[in-house]
Formats: structure tokens, sequence, C-alpha cells
């Protein structure tokens, strides 16, 4: 088993810790990423070979430098250079906050929420695909139920490999989750409704472009939405999700989020109840950072401001 490290220098500013446990949030226990004793760990898939990422800050917020020991079987440059920028996108390294937090300056509640929060890069899923399974997953359920099903569902058909006898799991193929048996996803704690949207979301992967939903990445806002507004399943609200954690668009908002209307009143509103009409117009002035505004809204919300 080799054993290497290399060192990845986000833009500045970023915080480790925030951006790693907003990552982390609706993991299980397990999930395919984990954060504990400063150390974000992520069990990559390198076209079939599985490598172990461990990342810990060996830096500032202001002067970011992480260190990522990668763990695997024969690594050559190329892998090892292809786990480095997984984890760079994984953890939105390359993110300028520099523009949003400027925006943010013209609003005194969100800009409480930007100091409180500063360095916060937007994490992203590995695929297009593990954000769309994850979204449909997490739809009108508890966190806390939805965090067992992913657990459940990564745990059973997830690739697994072995370090230092600690068991890993990577987000299960296409190919595995799309020939799993319906009454066998059913066991997961899964409708049958959504039981079938995974198995179709799955075989609609392997049946799209070469590229799979990879492909999404060249197209426009727009274009994304419609594309996966077609996939069985997939509403405005989980599409907006795919641009936000899959592809690290800058301007999506999801709307149909309760999370989202509550937070919105609570912060701007005094707790008057608002819909997403309201929500959507008032958003506007967000514009064309409306993704960074959601994704502290959110953070902010968790820690119990507002």
């Amino acid at each position: 088993m080799d054993k290497t490290t290399v060192k990845i220098k986000p833009a500045a500013p970023f915080d480790f810790e925030l951006t790693a446990s907003y990552h982390t949030y609706f993991q299980g226990r397990y999930g395919t990423d984990s954060l504990a004793g400063g150390v974000y760990q992520r069990l990559l898939d390198l076209g079939g070979k599985l490598v172990l990422a461990s990342v810990r800050s060996e830096g500032s917020v202001q002067a970011p430098e992480l260190a990522v020991e990668l763990q695997g079987d024969s690594l050559v440059p190329a892998e090892v250079e292809q786990a480095r920028k997984q984890v760079a996108w994984l953890l939105g390294t390359g993110q300028e906050l520099a523009p949003f937090y400027a925006l943010a300056q013209g609003d005194p509640a969100l800009s409480d929420i930007v100091d409180r929060f500063y360095g916060l890069h937007l994490p992203h899923t590995a695929s297009v695909f593990e954000a769309i399974v994850l979204a449909i997953l997490g739809q009108q359920i508890a966190t806390n139920v939805a965090r067992i099903i992913r657990t459940l569902l990564i745990e059973t058909y997830g690739q697994r490999q072995t370090f230092d006898g600690q068991t890993y799991y990577a987000f299960p193929l296409p190919e595995t989750l799309g020939a799993a048996p319906l009454k066998e996803l059913r066991t997961l704690k899964l409708s049958q409704r959504k039981a079938e949207y995974v198995q179709g979301i799955a075989r609609e992967a392997l049946n799209s472009t070469p590229q799979g939903f990879e492909s999404l990445h060249r197209l426009s806002d727009e274009a994304v939405v419609q594309s996966v507004l077609a996939i069985r399943g997939v509403g405005r609200w989980t599409a907006q999700w795919v641009l936000i954690r899959a592809l690290g668009r800058p301007d999506a908002l999801p709307l149909g989020d309760l999370a989202l209307r509550r937070v919105v009143s609570r912060v701007f509103f005094e707790g008057e109840e608002v819909n997403d009409a309201q929500v959507e117009e008032f958003a506007a002035r967000w514009s064309p950072w409306r993704t960074y505004a959601t994704v502290y809204l959110f953070t902010a919300m968790r820690q119990g401001m507002g």
C-alpha cells in the first residue's frame, strides 16, 4: 500500500473546519465523507482504483494550506494528481469569495452572517450522479432520517476498502444501483417511489452521453435545469441543488425548500411567514451570488443564528 502527501493552497480566505463541516453535515455516521479530529477523509474512486484521501489544515484562514495524504495500491503520478484535483473540487478550494463578500456588505444581516462564517467555501459532490441521488434521498424527509438512508445506501452498494483496520466506502456506481432490485432498495427504508427514482436515475446515467451526467458541466444553468427536469423524480428543487452541489454554479436558488423560507423569514422578515415568490423576489438582491447567500444562511440557521 503506497502513501504519499500532496499540498493544496486554497484561495484565501478559506476556513477548513467550516468548509469540511458543511460538507459532512448530511452524512451518516460514516457515509462517504467524514471529519474527525481535524481530519477530513474521503474514499476516492479514480476510475476503479480506490484511494483514501486524508486532509488536514496546515495553514490559516488568511494563508490556507492543506496537506492531503493519499493511500492506495501502486499510486502513479497521474493518479496522485487526479486525486489532488478531486479533493480540491470536493472542498471548493478554488472559489474566490471576495465578490460575494463585497455584495454582502450592503446588507447588514447578511454581512453579520458572512463575518461569523468568514472563509466558508461551498463544497461539492464528486459527481453529478451523486448529487442527484443524494437530493432524491433527502426529499421531504427529516435530516436525521435522510442521514440514515444515505448511510444504508452507501454501505450496502458502495465500493469499500479497508485502511489501517477501518473500512471506508465510495459512493455507489450507477451500474450497481441500476441493477439493484426495487425490493432490495426498499429494505433501505426507501419508499417505492424513491426506490424507482434511484434505480431510474442510475439507468439514465448509464444511457446518457459517453460522459454521463458530467456533460452537464458544459451547459448553461437553464439548460442544466431543463435537462435534469426530464429525469423522473427530479423537480426544480433538486435541479437547483444539482447546480449548487454538483456543478458549483454561483447563482442558484433552491425555491421550494422549507428551510430556506424559514431562515429568510427569521433573518429578514422578523419571523413573518414568506412564500417562494417572496423569497425569489427578495433574493434577487443577492444575484449573481445567490448560491453563496443560500449556503451561508443555511449555515447560520444550523448554528442558531437568526
